[in-house]
C-alpha cells in the first residue's frame, strides 16, 4: 500500500491507497515544528483507529509546500523502511508540465492536473479551495500549463476580521440571496458568493483562451462544497482529487519501471 501525503500550508491530507482504491483518509494540522517522531506517533494513532498496521505502507508519496517538513517526512519514511517519492523532484518523467518555469509549480497543482486529465479528461480546469484558491489548467494534450492563485476564503476572512472584529462570528455558509439582508449575509456574499463569482469569471476567460468552451471544471479542497452552493460552474466536486492525483503519479512511476 502507499500513503499519499498532500501537505498544504494549514492542513495535511493523508490517503492510504491499495492500488486505485482509497482505503482510508485523514487530516492533520500542518505544523512546521513537527519532528519525524511526532509525525510517526500521529500516523500510528490514525492507523490504529481503524485496525490498520503502519508497516503495511510500502511507499510514501509526498506533495508538500513546507520545505522543513519534507525533511521530517523523509525521516518518517526511513523509520518505516518505506520508499519516499517527492512529487516534482522525483516525478518529472511522468508529470507533463508546460509551464514557463516547471520547477516553480506547486506539487499539489501537479497532482491536481494529473488527476483531472486521468479521471475527467482534457482540457480541464481545477479550482482548489484551500489556504489559497488555486486554479490549475490542463490543455488538450493533458499538460499542466498554468492558472491563477488568489487568497483563500479563510485568509480573506481573517484579514477582514483583523480590521473589523465584530465580524468574527460570521459562519462560512452560502447565503440565500445575492443581496445580503443583514451584516452576516453581506459578509457571506462577499466571501462565498464573491469567491464563486471569481471562479466563474476566471473559468470563462480560461475556456476562451483554450478555445474549449466545454472544458470540464472540477472543484476540490475543503471549502469546495460550500462555494458550489453558490454557482453551477463546476461539473464535478471531488474532495479527494489531489490525493488521487498523487496516487496516480505513483502508479505511473510503477508502470514505467516495469
Amino acid at each position: 500500500m502507499i500513503l499519499a501525503v498532500d501537505m498544504g500550508n494549514t492542513q495535511t491530507a493523508l490517503g492510504l491507497f491499495d492500488g486505485d482504491e482509497l482505503v482510508r483518509s485523514w487530516r492533520m494540522p500542518t505544523d512546521g515544528t513537527f519532528t519525524k517522531d511526532e509525525i510517526n506517533v500521529r500516523l500510528q494513532g490514525y492507523f490504529r483507529m481503524y485496525g490498520l498496521d503502519l508497516t503495511c505502507v510500502d511507499a510514501i508519496v509526498f506533495a508538500g509546500v513546507v520545505p522543513q517538513l519534507t525533511r521530517e517526512w523523509t525521516g518518517v519514511a526511513e523509520q518505516l523502511d518505506a520508499e519516499l517519492i517527492v512529487v516534482g523532484r522525483d516525478t518529472a518523467d511522468v508529470t507533463p508540465v508546460r509551464a514557463q518555469n516547471p520547477a516553480e509549480v506547486g506539487a499539489d497543482r501537479i497532482a491536481n492536473a494529473v488527476a483531472a486529465a486521468t479521471f475527467y479528461g482534457s482540457p480541464s480546469i481545477v479550482v482548489d479551495f484551500g489556504t489559497a484558491t488555486n486554479i490549475d489548467v490542463v490543455d488538450a494534450d493533458g499538460y499542466y500549463i498554468g492558472g491563477a492563485i488568489a487568497p483563500g476564503i479563510r485568509i480573506s476572512m481573517d484579514a477582514l476580521i483583523a480590521r473589523a472584529a465584530r465580524l468574527a462570528s460570521v459562519p462560512l455558509e452560502a447565503p440565500a440571496h445575492a443581496i445580503g439582508r443583514n451584516t452576516v449575509e453581506a459578509v457571506q456574499n462577499g466571501m462565498v458568493t464573491g469567491t464563486a463569482a471569481m471562479a466563474e469569471g476566471l473559468v470563462a476567460r480560461i475556456r476562451a483562451e483554450l478555445e474549449a468552451p466545454d472544458a470540464r471544471v472540477i472543484a476540490t479542497g475543503g471549502l469546495a462544497g460550500i462555494v458550489a452552493e453558490s454557482t453551477d460552474v463546476f461539473d464535478v466536486i471531488d474532495g479527494q482529487l489531489t490525493l488521487r492525483g498523487i496516487n496516480e503519479i505513483y502508479r505511473r512511476i510503477q508502470r514505467r519501471a516495469q
